[in-house]
């Protein structure tokens, strides 16, 4: 009988997308300045339901965020965090 050997590989990646659907704020939580973009517009660039996401805002693990305008923005910083915690986890 021969000996056997047993390859595991892991792989990770992360896209992220830049486009007309990002706006650059200042995110206090961060105390930078950062990308965000709308809370309607996350879908675009995660398949979370809304349900989820707004699971992660209240938890805090999100970075909610009030423009000049007075429209809801979602710190992508905090998301790319909170995105990558969950595939490790």
């Amino acid at each position: 009988m021969g000996k056997e050997t047993k390859i595991t590989i892991e792989t990770d990646s992360l896209l992220i997308v830049r486009g007309r659907n990002f706006q650059r704020t200042w995110c206090p939580t961060c105390a930078a300045e950062v990308e965000s973009i709308a809370m309607e517009r996350t879908g675009v660039i995660s398949n979370l339901d809304q349900a989820a996401l707004e699971e992660w805002i209240n938890s805090e693990e999100l970075h909610r965020l009030t423009t000049a305008d007075g429209s809801e923005q979602i710190c992508l910083s905090s998301l790319v965090a909170r995105v990558q915690k969950s595939q490790t986890s």
